[in-house]
């Protein structure tokens, strides 16, 4: 049989490389300690969150964290203490990242990456709870037979709309687009995904919901919708601070009614 990406997985076999190894030859070689990274973690895809800690003093590299590929900051933003890693573009590497943050002591992992407005949401809110994903990319055929969708857990689901009502922070609940391609959004693709009632397009969380399903965990992504794909001026406008103020307060609303239920 070819191999493809959507067969010769063996989805319920065990994989032989462990992100537990890797992690512990990167400790021995780089004379890491031993301990644990915050329990809530965050995936910045864009940096612009992690820029704003650093210039306002509000983290430090966490010493705990192994990977060979990226920094993970230790952050403190109203009372809530979390890991996060910036720049962290694209499924496989983000699930690369995901894989080692729960294995170093991550519980609960937030993904909210800037993304492209394929339909208008119906409140016009900024930001998109992304309960289910189109999957255009790789990674998640890796942890996820095709048949099956990609998908926010439906408990944290209800527990984040819940907490969202009545709110001042205007979050809606939508379908996003994740694709590996960015520069192949095409006027064909684009249509295609509007049928399938996609808001946004963006390139990770088909792959991050894959990964949580296949392993139980913990995984929420959000999208930041700033941009029409380039098409209009003014765009790719995130807010002040480049709509970091705005993605912390969603990070930590998150963080504390899923801890706190």
């Amino acid at each position: 049989m070819k191999l493809t990406i959507i067969s010769g997985k063996g989805f319920n076999e065990p994989s032989v490389f462990w992100a537990e190894n890797l992690l512990r030859e990167a400790r021995r070689q780089k004379q890491i300690p031993a301990g644990q990274i915050p329990a809530a973690c965050v995936l910045d895809p864009d940096g612009d969150i992690v820029s704003y800690l650093i210039k306002n003093g509000l983290c430090h590299v966490d010493p705990h964290w192994a990977c060979y590929h990226s920094t993970l900051y230790n952050a403190w933003f109203g009372g809530l203490n979390f890991g996060i890693v910036g720049c962290a573009v694209g499924a496989s590497y983000a699930v690369l990242l995901a894989e080692q943050m729960f294995v170093s002591g991550c519980e609960l992992l937030i993904s909210i990456t800037s993304a492209g407005i394929i339909q208008t949401p119906a409140k016009e809110t900024k930001f998109i709870l992304i309960e289910s994903a189109l999957r255009d990319e790789g990674t998640s055929y890796h942890y996820l037979p095709a048949d099956q969708t990609a998908a926010l857990n439906p408990v944290l689901k209800q527990k984040l709309i819940n907490s969202f009502a009545g709110n001042a922070l205007m979050v809606e609940v939508g379908r996003s687009w994740t694709t590996d391609a960015p520069y192949r959004e095409t006027k064909t693709a684009i249509e295609l995904a509007k049928t399938q009632g996609v808001i946004s397009v963006e390139m990770e969380a088909a792959a991050l919901y894959a990964f949580a399903m296949a392993k139980n965990k913990k995984v929420i992504c959000y999208a930041h919708l700033t941009n029409t794909m380039g098409q209009d001026g003014q765009d790719f406008e995130k807010g002040i601070e480049n709509g970091s103020v705005d993605s912390l307060s969603i990070i930590l609303h998150t963080a504390k009614t899923i801890v706190s239920h």
